[in-house]
């Protein structure tokens, strides 16, 4: 069984998408990410944990330090998920003020006659 968790539920909490923006220049260890939150350390790594298991990102051993790393290509799927009702809606306004548009018209030449 595969215990990855989904992507959508990692950047639902605004911890971790702090985290993610934290580290999306380059790799923090977890004691620097740790010092930009009001939480324990604990509590961090556990966001971390999550974010791990949904692949965005990798922890890397350097020495006696933890680095994160991002994988921004973990991202895509968000990014197509959100494209694709990016379209929808922008489709569904466009055709909206086309109907919007030409109420007024038909209305504008209604009041002349």
């Amino acid at each position: 069984m595969d215990t990855r968790r989904d992507i959508f539920q990692a950047i639902a909490d605004p911890t971790r998408r702090a985290i993610i923006h934290l580290i999306s220049s380059k790799p923090e260890n977890l004691t620097s990410i740790s010092e930009n939150f009001d939480m324990s350390r604990q509590a961090v790594t556990l966001h971390i944990k999550i974010l791990e298991e949904c692949g965005l990102i990798a922890i890397k051993q350097h020495g006696r330090e933890r680095y994160c790393e991002l994988k921004p290509e973990k991202l895509k799927e968000v990014d197509e998920w959100i494209s694709y009702y990016r379209t929808f809606w922008t489709k569904k306004f466009t055709s909206l003020k086309t109907f919007i548009d030409n109420e007024n018209q038909a209305e504008k030449k209604t009041k002349k006659v």
